[in-house]
């Protein structure tokens, strides 16, 4: 069967004409075809600029023009507008007693960031106006809390770890010497707090990417050693180490692996990871939502989980 049949009827045209379409994965391709259409039916439809769609989601579209994958501009050109005004993001027509401005102005300000890497957004000032609207929850302890504490962090929630991270990255794109305190901050929060989640075991191991302290070295090979004992027997990982394996979680730690290839087994688990997440992917391209407690129903959960799992294997195609 022809992989162009799998994809919705609506995006097979643009894949089809493309002149590399058959040199690249099948699996990214269907995956960034799903949310082609996804991304910009919540503003369109709901009146609502959504953390899942114009920020997770969004990501992997804006990487996926990066790495020059045939994504059709419609797809990306309203949340790019959207990112442009930071100044608005607190409004974003989803407002509600449970809405958390935390992580939406981190998760918009990661796609600002991404939007950037591909080109669609031109303005690098704008990042440093984001970056002061995320800064401003840094709690005294050098993390971002965006959820219960102690709670596992998920698709919507993150949680501290994969937050603190997200937001680490964001201002040191944004100006590392501007940002320096609330980096060492960070920094020092990462290198002590309570590891036990194989999800934090991963978002801490891609925090501390690059450092080369011993106290960084040996945070690094207890994430690897945790994340190593979480894997389950076919690949793939849970948010603990005896849990089975879910999208999200196996998404983030792919993430985390890729920056460490080199180490011994490293090249092993990516691969049964990317197998994990290629035989849970759904024919329309997404992945099931990965959702606390597992098997809810969640659009929102989706749409973020696909997004994650499509930027793993972007990383680690």
């Amino acid at each position: 069967m022809s992989p162009f049949l799998l994809l919705p009827l609506a995006f097979t045209g643009w894949m089809a004409d493309s002149g590399d379409s058959d040199v690249l994965p099948t699996a990214e391709r269907r995956a960034l075809a799903y949310l082609a259409p996804e991304v910009p039916g919540s503003a369109k439809e709901n009146k609502c600029y959504s953390c899942h769609n114009n920020g997770d989601a969004a990501r992997a579209l804006y990487t996926g023009v990066r790495l020059s994958y045939p994504i059709p501009p419609k797809a990306l050109l309203d949340t790019s507008r959207w990112l442009e005004r930071p100044q608005q993001w607190d409004h974003n027509g989803g407002e509600s007693p449970f809405s958390d401005k935390k992580l939406a102005r981190i998760q918009f300000a990661a796609a600002l960031v991404d939007a950037l890497d591909a080109g669609l957004v031109k303005d690098r000032q704008l990042l440093t106006r984001a970056a002061e609207l995320v800064v401003e929850y840094q709690e005294r302890d050098g993390s971002w809390q965006v959820d219960a504490a102690g709670a596992i962090g998920s698709p919507v929630t993150y949680g501290a770890c994969l937050a603190t991270h997200q937001a680490r990255r964001i201002l040191r794109t944004a100006d590392a010497g501007r940002y320096r305190t609330a980096l060492a901050r960070a920094d020092q929060w990462l290198r002590k707090v309570a590891v036990k989640s194989v999800l934090d075991a991963a978002a801490v191991l891609l925090a501390m990417d690059g450092a080369e302290d011993s106290e960084a070295r040996a945070r690094r090979q207890h994430c690897l050693l945790l994340i190593r004992n979480g894997e389950s027997e076919k690949g793939g990982w849970g948010p603990y180490v005896h849990s089975p394996p879910e999208p999200f979680d196996s998404a983030v730690v792919l993430l985390a692996l890729g920056r460490h290839v080199g180490q011994e087994q490293v090249k092993p688990m990516i691969q049964r990871g990317r197998a994990y997440l290629l035989s849970s992917q759904q024919g329309d391209g997404s992945w099931p939502e990965t959702t606390r407690p597992r098997g809810a129903e969640s659009y929102a959960q989706r749409l973020s989980t696909t997004g994650w799992a499509t930027l793993a294997l972007l990383a680690t195609r």
